[in-house]
């Protein structure tokens, strides 16, 4: 893997929204984040399409990769951060020229949900390590669960470093709006409980090399030209990958039509285990079926350990999970950790 500088004192970020951009009702949120980065000593370069927003998207999607390019082609950045995902990442990868891209120092991309489609993409064509976790608008200086509170000391690493994450105590169910509220932070209810899938034993472990992201938009990619995932076990036989995704929005037919697929395709058959996050759609539009019943009807005879309701997606908090990167999931009593190797 291709590892990024590590992100310190000097270091310069550039904000591009290449999914949505970010209306004007939450331009006080958005300045503020942007000043607290300042407050920790990073240059901040902001894009052109960053602060509007309109059908989902905060440009077109030629402007949008255009800027993307020159963001990702600049080597005096360090990293990029997108303010947060949107629908539409997808229609941008088109304009992206991966050649030109590959000939540039590796740069840290962060965030989830729509961000993820450009993360997986980047990893599995360029082999840069790419950074599944809280997005920008995320970043509050006074957010200070055990997650996110982290980011910056894991993108502060360097080659054969390692560390290790624990599952959070409580998430978020429902949040607060920075429109309303440019000073949110978390509102962490519910309990954390990770799961082990179809086993009475609720202990497992399995280790790989990490990739994936919000199913919502990965389901339309996966097997692609921009994400081949069988090339990617390929080049990671030795070690194997761990299939990580989460559902945002999907009904539960929806979500098990999908997961179907995966299957269908083969590509579960190739991964070491399969890491699911917290359903934030759960019985979403489906009176009949619930996401529990979607996951057990779709996987209930895969042989790989199927692990979910993890720390990863839209009912923060998020894990730090860097794409590409060795891990090893441990689950013991309901209380998951994951161990990353950046080697």
């Amino acid at each position: 893997m291709k590892y990024p500088r590590p992100l310190d004192i000097g270091s310069k970020i550039g904000i591009t929204a290449f999914s949505s951009g970010v209306p004007s009702g939450c331009h006080d949120r958005l300045d503020l984040v942007i000043k607290s980065l300042k407050d920790r000593g990073f240059e901040v370069l902001e894009g052109i399409n960053l602060r509007s927003n309109e059908k989902h998207v905060s440009a077109n999607a030629r402007d949008r990769a255009n800027e993307l390019m020159t963001f990702l082609c600049d080597d005096s950045l360090d990293a990029i951060f997108p303010p947060w995902g949107g629908e539409l990442a997808m229609e941008i990868l088109p304009f992206l020229d991966f050649k030109k891209i590959a000939k540039a120092q590796p740069k840290w991309i962060i965030g989830f949900s729509d961000v993820s489609t450009i993360l997986a993409v980047i990893t599995t064509r360029l082999g840069w390590a790419t950074a599944h976790t809280a997005n920008l608008m995320q970043l509050h200086p006074k957010q200070d669960d055990s997650l996110t509170s982290k980011i910056f000391d894991y993108l502060n690493l360097t080659d054969n470093a390692e560390f290790t994450q624990f599952s959070s105590d409580k998430y978020e169910v429902s949040g607060f709006s920075f429109a309303e509220n440019p000073n949110a932070t978390f509102n962490l209810t519910a309990q954390t409980l990770w799961k082990v899938l179809n086993k009475n034993d609720q202990n497992c472990e399995f280790s790989g090399r990490l990739i994936g992201g919000c199913f919502d938009t990965l389901s339309h990619i996966i097997g692609t030209e921009y994400f081949d995932i069988r090339s990617f076990v390929q080049q990671h036989n030795n070690e194997g990958v761990i299939l990580y995704l989460e559902n945002a929005e999907m009904s539960s037919t929806a979500y098990l039509r999908g997961l179907l697929s995966l299957k269908y395709k083969g590509f579960l058959k190739l991964v070491n285990g399969l890491l699911i996050g917290r359903n934030a759609a759960a019985n979403n539009g489906d009176k009949d079926i619930s996401d529990y019943e979607a996951l057990t009807q779709a996987l209930y005879d895969v042989d790989i350990p199927v692990v979910y309701d993890a720390d990863i997606g839209h009912l923060s908090p998020n894990m730090t999970l860097l794409n590409g990167v060795y891990a090893k999931v441990e689950l013991k009593n309901g209380m998951g950790s994951i161990t990353q190797t950046l080697k």
